[in-house]
């Protein structure tokens, strides 16, 4: 999977569609046109329900799959796809986070990697309601959210690094002028940023090994002043193991990194570590193997008692057991298995953490799970349609 730059001129398109489309009014399914037939959305959230959200990440038009999610944590696909005004690069954004919901559940954001834009929307139930489209730098990949700041990853190879937003109370953005920070590599090929618990740090995990840049393999580290801007440089912080791709905070700032190791068969692999407040952090466990191929995105428990790992060449989900203390130990290589050519990507849990999503790259489809007491996954059926079928679907909120 490997990352690709956007020519200069459909950079210049997209800051030209940004202007043109913030005059277009929406409707509340963030078409501009009018909205479908009331099963688009069907009757309102019930207590216990919730919805999730994946996106295409197509060329031609970026968009939204809403799914509404029953009380007992199984989908129901509705039956209109909502566009985000953008467009997707119809490969993988090979990076977690392109699309986040605010902690509130009040606003979702989308990357548009295909012209360089970020779309907001404001969530009421399952529905949608365009809000804006910004310009986000070269190739938006991945975002990360605070009550008020967002910070998004630029990851084209023109010029990898980080850029900051003010958040509105009206979920809106605006630009924090001169807040691009460069990566400590110009070749990184950046897997996520994710913001600390306390929102003071930022990392971002670094796919390529650097023979010229001690230590090779690294998750770059950022301090964030009081007023929402990043340190002008990153700490270079040493990954335990062999390309560090995404990672997952506890709120204790203990965190999870999962190592793919270039992919290579069976040898995918999961550290933990203690994030300092100088943006420095120091090992717990030391890539605790999972028997899979090709770890690739992570989330933790609400509870903070377990990692889940979806593991792209293997078509499973890991489960790790994750000590108070931060220490790592794996439960089962293959707690959920939804089909050899299936492609796990993006991982997301409903509000309660009850159940766990997660989108099928290879198959065009969600699969849903629910998560037991010590861990293992029950498997709640898999929802196919509205999502490309091995083309490039990236990104998953829920809720």
């Amino acid at each position: 999977m490997k990352i690709r730059s956007i020519p200069a001129a459909l950079a210049l398109l997209a800051a030209v569609g940004t202007m043109a489309l913030a005059q277009v009014s929406a409707s509340a399914d963030g078409s501009s046109g009018p909205a479908s037939s009331s099963r688009q959305n069907g009757p309102p959230l019930r207590d216990g329900e919730g919805a999730v959200f994946a996106m295409t990440n197509a060329t031609e038009a970026n968009e939204i799959v809403v799914y509404r999610r029953a009380g007992d944590g199984t989908l129901e696909r509705l039956n209109r796809n909502v566009p985000t005004r953008g467009l997707g690069i119809g490969v993988d954004t090979d990076t977690q986070g392109p699309l986040r919901l605010s902690s509130d559940n009040r606003f979702l954001y989308a990357v548009n990697p295909g012209s360089d834009n970020i779309t907001v929307f404001e969530v009421n139930g399952t529905r949608l309601k365009f809000l804006q489209l910004i310009y986000a730098g070269d190739q938006p990949l991945s975002l990360t959210l605070t009550d008020d700041l967002l910070y998004v990853l630029n990851g084209s190879v023109a010029g990898n690094g980080i850029r900051g937003f003010r958040r509105a109370a009206d979920g809106t953005l605006t630009p924090l002028s001169g807040s691009f920070r460069e990566l400590s590599s110009p070749i990184a090929v950046p897997g996520e940023v994710r913001f600390s618990p306390d929102g003071r740090v930022i990392l971002v995990t670094q796919k390529t090994t650097n023979v010229l840049l001690t230590p090779q393999n690294a998750i770059d580290g950022f301090t964030i002043g009081d007023d929402g801007y990043a340190s002008a440089m990153p700490v270079r912080n040493a990954s335990f193991g062999l390309r560090p791709f995404s990672l997952a905070f506890r709120g204790d700032n203990r965190l999870v990194v999962v190592e793919s190791f270039n992919a290579a068969p069976n040898l995918a692999a999961a550290s933990s570590y203690l994030l300092s407040p100088d943006a420095t952090i120091s090992v717990i466990s030391g890539s605790v193997q999972n028997g899979q191929t090709d770890i690739c995105w992570v989330v933790i428990s609400n509870d903070g008692r377990f990692a889940f790992t979806a593991n792209f060449g293997s078509g499973t989900i890991s489960t790790y057991a994750f000590s108070p203390a931060g220490t790592l130990s794996l439960i089962n290589g293959a707690a959920g298995f939804s089909g050899a050519m299936s492609q796990p990507v993006d991982l997301s849990l409903s509000a309660d953490g009850r159940f766990l999503y997660n989108l099928l790259r290879g198959t065009g489809a969600v699969a849903a799970f629910r998560i037991e007491p010590n861990g293992s996954l029950t498997s709640l059926g898999i929802v196919a349609g509205g999502l490309p079928v091995a083309n490039g679907a990236s990104g998953l909120a829920s809720y």
